[in-house]
């Protein structure tokens, strides 16, 4: 029977596919509403279609291994033992996928004490002997033993699972050098590090493939192994019994008993009904039509979500346009496309119409007003699009919605990123986009206009799953901001290039005297930024205690080796933890120095998208990472200056804001009573713990009940606290058991939250910013705990998030029709540049906004410098 004629057997390694896949696209691009992470799911089924369509398999099976444990970790159990537990976002998908392939009809395999390659290895054996041709899918070397006229191997390229390698005999050979058979032979003598089986050393595939050759087979080689010379026959003749455990490991076995054979693997319908449940859970929307056409279902039953089709945009003048924005129903959707941060088209959007033209100083004129007004706009990732009609002398009103924001508010631990992202999600359709790799696109992407018809449609959507209390956090807080940092952006903060540039100078400096002490404290050069020459001389050559296991050694990272050294003190640890600091520091000072404009100012890029709490973030450069309270940081703060014009800076932030939330949201009146006193709060929350007058608190008490109120915010544990202050464990536990028999209210307040977290599956702040917590009900230990802990500080963080952007945007709409600005919104203080004779009523505005952001049962309050630098503003 010729190979046309015969029926074709797929069989699939579905753990080593969906792992790849789990690492071949961003777990950040791919998860349900509830958090369940579904990329390596998503990406399996993809590369499984096209297989499907490619390959016409008549018979076909997924193989799954059941557990780490098998055979093979009896007889070895350092067998693949090396490999790291698996990531908490994969967890939970492999189930999920094999619900879809039962639902496709796929015939889903597993046997307990066996690998899927074990259960692969049988079906090939026995199909090719029963007159099929066979097609081995795996990511999984061993795999390669398989091949031969009957069987062949499709192996996942190093890009993912969307590109597989054919191997047949000649494929093997041409790669190898060897027969197939060989193949395990090869591996047993040079080892296999992804399963933990140790070679011979300095043996590569080389070495192997000239022996086998010379010899003929494994067994003749080890029998004359007396004969091979040199330091690699001592090698080989000292580690001749673990070539032989490698070769019995992993040889794959061939007589699996299984509950279904070849011919029972008929390829069947699949239950159009139960995948279209299963894929509306995961939220594969487009992936749904792929699967049943590779099945060769239809879809005629199943409803379109929006038949309406995409609009052919009309080119306007600047005068039709300004019409069409007047007569325009209702929000109008937007959206602006940019070069060189410039507006360059803009395509605008109602009901089923879209219109655009390119961007002139005519289109400026035109539509200034409109743009300006309250007419409700609705765009997609508005910022930067603000932004780049500031530039061109346009001010935005009316911003009534933004797709990206809304998405985020949604899901703030995996947010879209994207219009196409948000269009697959909420639309289940394909945003038409160009292949920007390609000279000449196969497929044009949508223009302005219509860009700005799906805004309206996906905004739509996204509308109808916000709940009430996200709605206005969206309205109230999130947009208002939005327009704040927009300009903030435009405006820049001064720097200064000079004492960058010659704190850097003494930086490097610094570094170059440590690494020269750091190199005589061993006797030797060492290259003090490469983990792997580090992990040789601490652990090797100083024999230091072995710090946290990786894939790669022993950690070397900055908390590892700062514990390290308190363990096992040595001079040259303390000289590279400082050559590291000054190291680190100059890499910040000169990203700074490198951002300063021709302008002389930084304009930072603020992200609003970048947290689960709310907080902000900063880009390119990132602001946030500047150090607090050290030297250095002042040094570094000294160099943003007043701008030429202005007179002076402002800044403002609030005192202990966190514990102020903490006393409101869990109405204790000791804390109340406290902050309502005016009285220092750890002075006076100190007296209470340790039972002595506030004037008997000494600073060593004073820094203890500080690092717990802190703590207790993050969920710090007696372990933890004791660690921090570095005292036993046992008077960690007892003061925190003072704490919370002082303050009762506290610790009802964290454990209610926690509960009733796990009830609604979301945290809330003051303000109905939710933060969903699907790990508080994982049956995962450690997930769980990390949600319980995180869930504890997510309402109080999030309120404080939220009081800081009320305070911003409206310092912002106060100041305008002023000279003074905000310039900087870093960590929990605000940066304001005061024009000549402002400062008192930007004091006054400042003072009012901050402490008026938020009713509480608790001041808020503010604390206010000038300067003319940011170090001489501080307060």
């Amino acid at each position: 029977m010729t190979d046309s004629a015969k029926p074709t057997l797929l069989v699939v390694d579905g753990h080593s596919l969906a792992y790849r896949a789990f690492y071949a696209l961003p777990v950040d691009n791919f998860s349900t509403k509830d958090g369940q992470h579904t990329n390596g799911i998503y990406g399996f089924l993809s590369m499984f279609v096209n297989l499907l369509k490619a390959e016409k398999p008549t018979h076909l099976a997924v193989a799954f291994d059941t557990s780490r444990e098998s055979f093979r970790t009896r007889e070895y159990t350092d067998y693949k033992a090396n490999r790291s537990e698996t990531p908490a976002e994969f967890k939970g998908q492999i189930p999920l996928l094999q619900e879809c392939l039962a639902a496709m009809g796929v015939t889903v395999l597993q046997k307990a004490d066996y690998e899927a390659d074990d259960i692969l290895a049988t079906l090939a054996t026995r199909g090719a002997a029963e007159g099929f041709k066979v097609l081995v899918c795996s990511g999984d070397r061993d795999t390669i033993q398989l091949v031969n006229d009957d069987i062949t191997l499709l192996y996942p390229s190093v890009q993912g699972v969307s590109q597989l390698k054919r191997y047949d005999p000649a494929a093997v050979v041409e790669k190898y050098g060897l027969a197939p058979e060989f193949y395990p032979d090869i591996a047993a003598l040079v080892g296999e590090t992804s399963d933990n089986l140790p070679g011979v050393p300095k043996v590569g595939e080389k070495t192997a493939v000239k022996w086998l050759t010379q010899f003929g087979s494994l067994d003749a080689l080890l029998d004359g192994a007396d004969t091979i010379k040199g330091v690699v026959g001592g090698n080989l003749r000292e580690h001749i019994e673990d070539v032989r455990r490698n070769r019995r490991l992993n040889r794959l076995l061939r007589d699996v008993e299984l509950e279904f054979g070849p011919a029972d693997l008929a390829v069947k319908p699949l239950d159009a009904q139960a995948v279209r449940d299963i894929f509306a859970r995961l939220e594969f929307r487009t992936l749904l039509p792929r699967v049943f056409e590779a099945a060769g279902a239809v879809m005629d039953d199943e409803p379109v979500a929006d038949a309406e089709p995409m609009p052919a945009p009309r080119e306007l003048t600047a005068a039709e346009l300004a019409a069409w924005v007047t007569a325009a129903p209702g929000e109008v959707g937007v959206t602006i496309t940019t070069a060189a941060g410039l507006p360059d088209r803009i395509g605008l959007s109602s009901g089923s119409d879209a219109v655009e033209t390119g961007w002139s100083e005519d289109v400026a004129a035109a539509l200034r007003d409109w743009f300006a007004s309250d007419a409700p706009k609705v765009l997609t990732d508005a910022k930067p699009q603000v932004k780049a009609l500031g530039r061109a002398g346009v001010v935005v009103g009316g911003l009534a919605f933004d797709n990206l924001l809304a998405g985020w508010l949604l899901r703030p631990s995996l947010p879209d990123r994207s219009l196409g992202h948000l269009v697959e999600r909420y639309l289940g359709e394909k945003l038409p986009e160009a292949d920007l790799s390609q000279l000449v696109p196969e497929t044009e992407g949508a223009t302005p206009g219509q860009l700005s018809w799906f805004t309206l449609r996906v905004a739509e959507g996204l509308r109808g799953e916000l709940p009430d209390a996200v709605r206005s956090v969206l309205t109230d807080i999130e947009l208002p901001t939005l327009v704040a940092l927009a300009d903030m952006e435009l405006a820049g903060v001064a720097v200064s290039h000079d004492k960058l540039s010659g704190f850097s100078s003494e930086l490097g400096a610094r570094a170059e005297a440590l690494a020269q002490e750091a190199y005589a404290a061993i006797g030797h050069e060492v290259n003090l930024g490469s983990p792997k020459q580090l992990q040789e001389v601490l652990f090797e050559e100083l024999q230091l205690p072995k710090t946290r296991k990786t894939k790669t050694g022993y950690t070397t990272d900055a908390a590892a080796l700062a514990d390290l050294q308190e363990k096992a003190h040595h001079p040259f640890l303390d000289v590279l933890l400082q050559h590291r600091e000054a190291t680190k520091l100059k890499q910040i000072i000169d990203g700074l120095d490198a951002a300063i404009g021709e302008d002389g100012r930084v304009h930072t890029t603020y992200v609003q998208t970048g947290s689960q709490t709310g907080r902000l973030s900063s880009t390119d450069p990132n602001l946030q990472n500047i150090p607090v309270r050290t030297e250095e940081s002042r040094r570094i703060r000294a160099a943003f200056e007043v701008g030429e014009g202005y007179e002076a800076l402002l800044t403002a932030d609030y005192s202990q804001i966190e514990m102020r939330i903490m006393a409101h949201l869990s109405g204790d009146p000791g804390l109340i009573e406290a902050f309502n006193s005016g009285e220092d709060l750890h002075r006076f929350v100190g007296a209470r713990v340790f039972g002595v007058a506030p004037e008997e608190v000494t600073p060593a008490m004073r820094t203890k009940v500080k690092a717990m109120s802190y703590g207790l915010v993050y969920g710090l544990s007696a372990f933890g606290l004791s660690k921090q202050l570095r005292i036993e464990q046992s008077e960690a536990k007892s003061l925190m058991l003072e704490y919370f028999a002082r303050f009762g209210a506290v610790r009802d307040y964290l454990r209610s939250s926690v509960e009733q977290a796990r009830v609604d599956g979301y945290t809330e702040t003051i303000f109905g910013r939710r933060r969903p917590f699907p790990d508080l009900t994982s049956p995962n230990r450690v997930l769980r705990e990390n949600a319980e802990r995180a869930a504890l500080n997510a309402p109080i963080q999030g309120s404080a998030a939220d009081i800081m952007k009320i305070a911003l945007f409206r310092i912002h709409d106060d100041l305008r029709g002023m000279a003074s600005r905000v310039l900087l919104q870093i960590h929990d203080e605000l940066v304001v540049e005061v024009a000549p004779g402002e400062w008192d009523a930007v004091e006054r505005i400042v003072r009012d906004r901050m402490g008026s952001a938020a009713e509480l049962s608790v001041p808020l309050d503010v604390q206010v410098g000038r300067g003319a630098d940011w170090n001489e503003a501080a307060h």
